[in-house]
């Protein structure tokens, strides 16, 4: 099944209207083609290094037997349950093929202590874990082949039997896990990370979980013949057009869930537009919904609806101003990449960089590096210690108010982020926060669990347009966590990259309110209180 779209208002217009350029600029030909000069001159350069992706079935087709080799191998061995250690691309993209799949996969993606132990204390025994790092020096998954050393160790099992390590050549994790003797699969180096879905990134754990890789791939592979040609129907460039070519732009992208055989898509999609153009003062933002979020009856001008839905008889009808979309898994991953590269034409930015991600890493590095106390909080209600920028918590007395104050400097664009430096596991209820957020400012609400959005959203929060204000929550941890060989804990390096970030937003001029719960079963009810 080929990907299907029915458009309606702004959306169709801007096809109607952008389509026929992009078809005699011969884009999805240049696209395929691996022409960099696509974005500008600026872009080129990077361009050029990050085009592998369309090429990615041909190329992955050759691992598939080496990934159901090992995996056949470890199943002999009474290994049956897989853990990723990965962030952004790395580990969203196998979560939505796993969970599409039915099948079971424990993403680790994240710093947060207890998160971490959940992982480490189930079933070691029969656990094989895949460590994923396009660069090779990612401070999460580096922290969490760490761990999994010490315990496998521990527990008289060898590192070297159940970790695999997934990478680009050359990188210093392969360099070092091949010298140790890990069994490594290395990636297309000229496939960015959050475009490399279908390369060893997505299909390695995936597959060692127990998906069905040829599928996949041969939905993609069907997919690829109609994403090449410059033709007004291509679903990329109808995709691209819609979601970028909007008069004035929607430049919120709510993605709804609605009949979708696909799990978790909107994660994935997230990352993938919102790194790929939230730079340069411009970009899409996607807001992640579900069919009752309290945005659909809002009838924001800034908001495009695409809705996600289950056959091409469902999109028949589609709502007024809204897009429906709907295909296979593989066939979809692909046609996103294309759609995403279209709108990174469109908007004039470079769709395969990420300017801003790297200041939160350096504003983490330092407080690693030179640790110091937190700043005393503004003020403290029951347990949750309370921080953030001055034109937020200065004459703030209370949650309510601080949030109210918060509020007040959201524009009439803008948007609303919660980031949830918080265990998911343990507290998924936290959640719900955003709902609740969303109906007391009318505005869209995004919510990303910390550190993981610092490879999704986090290069959209500071090289995007300066319309959002952030809602930051953290916990301080019941038990912490040393990081093998490393001068810090999990626990001191979530707060590190929480607390920088915090500081890299405050100083590109966004409102901040951070929120410090040290009593999270308690103190998250007050949370929802407050919002009332």
């Amino acid at each position: 099944m080929s990907v299907k779209i029915a458009l309606s208002g702004a959306a169709a217009e801007a096809v109607d209207r952008v389509v026929p350029q992009l078809v005699s600029d011969l884009v999805a030909s240049r696209i395929t083609g691996g022409d960099a000069t696509l974005w500008g001159p600026d872009a080129e350069e990077e361009s050029s290094k990050r085009l592998g992706w369309v090429e990615a079935v041909s190329v992955s087709r050759p691992l598939v037997d080496d990934i159901y080799a090992l995996r056949d191998k470890l199943r002999e061995s009474g290994v049956d349950h897989i853990v990723l250690g990965g962030m952004g691309g790395s580990s969203l993209a196998p979560e939505v093929i796993t969970r599409t799949n039915g099948v079971e996969l424990t993403v680790l993606d994240s710093t947060d202590p207890g998160q971490v132990l959940s992982a480490l204390g189930d079933r070691l025994a029969t656990t094989a874990v895949v460590i994923s790092s396009k660069s090779g020096s990612t401070v999460e998954t580096d922290s969490q082949k760490r761990i999994y050393e010490k315990y496998f160790s521990d527990a008289g099992i060898d590192p070297l039997e159940r970790i695999v390590i997934v990478t680009d050549p050359g990188s210093p994790l392969d360099v070092a896990a091949r010298e140790t003797g890990y069994r490594v699969f290395n990636a297309d180096p000229t496939v960015g990370g959050r475009y490399s879905a279908l390369t060893a990134f997505g299909l390695v754990p995936s597959g060692l979980a127990g998906v069905d890789l040829e599928e996949l791939l041969d939905e993609a592979e069907a997919m690829s013949l109609e994403l090449a040609i410059d033709s007004p129907t291509n679903p990329g460039l109808v995709l691209g057009a819609a979601i970028a070519g909007t008069k004035p732009l929607k430049d919120k992208l709510g993605i709804v869930p609605d009949g979708t055989h696909i799990l978790g898509f909107g994660d994935w999609a997230e990352q993938l537009i919102a790194e790929s153009t939230g730079k340069l003062g411009t970009g899409i933002l996607p807001v992640v919904l579900d069919v009752n979020s309290p945005e659909l009856s809002e009838n924001l001008a800034d908001l495009q609806i695409i809705r996600l839905v289950g056959d091409w008889e469902d999109t028949r009808e589609v709502a007024d101003g809204e897009i429906e979309i709907t295909g296979t898994l593989g066939a979809q991953l692909l046609t996103w990449e294309y759609a995403t590269a279209v709108a990174g034409r469109l908007l004039g930015i470079n769709p395969f960089d990420q300017p801003d991600v790297e200041s939160a890493k350096i504003a983490t590095r330092a407080l690693i590096d030179h640790p110091s106390a937190p700043p005393a909080p503004a003020f403290v209600v029951g347990d949750i210690e309370v921080r953030g920028t001055a034109d937020v918590v200065s004459g703030a007395t209370d949650l309510a108010g601080a949030i109210s104050a918060l509020l007040s400097h959201l524009p009439e664009d803008g948007y609303v982020a919660i980031q949830a430096y918080v265990d998911r596991v343990a507290h998924p209820a936290l959640a719900g926060l955003r709902d609740e957020l969303a109906a007391r400012a009318h505005r869209p609400v995004t919510f990303g669990w910390g550190p993981r959005f610092l490879h999704s959203t986090g290069q959209f929060h500071k090289g995007g347009p300066a319309v959002g204000v952030f809602l930051q929550i953290t916990t301080v941890e019941d038990e912490d966590l040393q990081i093998p060989e490393r001068p810090f804990t999990f626990g001191q390096l979530i707060r590190a990259q929480a607390d920088g970030d915090a500081s890299v937003l405050a100083d590109h001029g966004r409102p901040v309110l951070s929120l410090t719960l040290r009593n999270p079963a308690a103190s998250i009810p007050l949370v929802f209180d407050a919002l009332a």
